[in-house]
């Protein structure tokens, strides 16, 4: 019988309980008792909707390859950004290309590296050693490595396991808006922090660290401040490293994502010619009935290692405490006639073209403006 999880896991040690509740409240997680418009009283603004970026020495845009990261970068280019100074950031949930398929589109990480070709930047990635799965199986044992691509290679990062008891996971993330129970977003968040803290190159710079949160996909989102120091920021420290974090199309409507896009000819990402409302990882915790649905007809294997997973815990993804199995049953699958697209989602190369042209005009995909459960909240 399925067992519904705790909020807080009290096995999973020094992560859940010190580690990823301090990156949300320094990153602007957490609702905020103060959401006046410009600047506050703790250095925070909630309504900053334009920078100039070129008074940093380095742009870092995180890329999930979704339309609104996509936006950010396009929108960068409109305000001037110097390309020189901009490159794109993956944290890859399912760990190194091969490691893992368990949550992730197979096709991200090249997709990501099509989009720097396209714009002519380079593309990072990080990764917790294993990705999602490794870290979901921990069993009386410790997180794994962290790893980082840089201008001058592969960065391995150990555990300090000094810091930390063993801990153990064998469950899913649950949904929830506490990073201490949707651990699967630390994959991102972390690793991120790790990659910037661990860069001599960042020391003594000024760095602005731009993701794609919009304040209309949530009431949690809708709570966060636009720009703020971010978690890493170490301005007044001996390493003189000045980041800020901006939300740059926080206050942004679906409609202005894709008009940007149509500005730059840039063609919908793969999910939202399936009819996916976001682009978040394929088996995402937050799917509803009929994504699950989906999955069962187009990709049935991703369905079935998944529910094997919640067998094996005896917790299901779902508060119901009902299976991906019986919700893709009670689902109705979308309608997909892309087939290309539906070539695509299950490649780990990619070879649709990234921009419109003659041969690939540009057009509102299926998934635009729709409501479907999937990404997280």
């Amino acid at each position: 019988m399925f067992e519904s999880s705790p909020l807080i896991a009290d096995r999973d040690g020094f992560d859940d309980l010190v580690v990823i509740p301090s990156l949300g409240e320094q990153l602007g997680l957490f609702e905020s008792s103060e959401l006046e418009s410009g600047l506050n009283q703790d250095g925070r603004w909630f309504n900053l909707d334009s920078v100039d970026p070129n008074t940093y020495d380095r742009v870092i845009v995180c890329m999930s390859g979704g339309k609104d990261s996509i936006a950010c970068l396009l929108y960068l280019l409109e305000l001037g950004v110097d390309t020189s100074r901009v490159e794109l950031w993956h944290q890859c949930i399912d760990g190194a290309p091969g490691q893992s398929d368990l949550m992730d589109w197979p096709f991200t990480h090249a997709y990501n590296l099509a989009l720097g070709r396209h714009f002519g930047l380079p593309v990072y990635f990080s990764w917790i050693d294993g990705g999602f799965e490794a870290e979901m199986l921990k069993n009386n044992s410790y997180s794994r490595a962290h790893y980082m691509e840089t201008p001058d290679g592969l960065v391995k990062l150990e555990r300090d396991v000094t810091r930390a008891k063993p801990g153990t996971r064998m469950r899913f993330p649950q949904q929830s808006a506490s990073l201490s129970t949707r651990w699967c977003s630390s994959l991102k968040i972390d690793v991120a922090r790790r990659a910037l803290n661990n860069q001599p190159r960042f020391n003594g710079k000024k760095v602005l660290f731009v993701t794609g949160e919009r304040r209309e996909e949530s009431a949690n989102r809708s709570k966060y401040f636009q720009m703020e120091r971010h978690a890493c920021d170490r301005r007044d420290g001996k390493l003189a490293r000045h980041v800020d974090a901006w939300r740059a199309v926080l206050g942004w409507n679906e409609q202005q994502v894709w008009e940007i896009l149509q500005r730059h000819n840039i063609l919908a990402p793969v999910p939202y010619r399936l009819g996916w409302s976001r682009s978040s990882c394929r088996q995402c915790i937050y799917n509803d009935d009929n994504i699950w649905a989906t999955i069962a007809v187009h990709f049935p294997k991703s369905l079935s290692k998944i529910s094997g997973y919640e067998k094996q815990f005896g917790t299901t993804i779902s508060r119901e405490r009902i299976g991906v199995d019986q919700r893709a049953q009670r689902g109705k699958a979308l309608s997909v006639n892309d087939a290309l697209a539906l070539e695509q989602a299950s490649r780990s190369d990619y070879f649709l073209p990234v921009a419109a042209d003659a041969a690939n005009p540009w057009f509102i995909p299926p998934g635009a403006f729709e409501k479907a459960g999937c990404g997280a909240v």
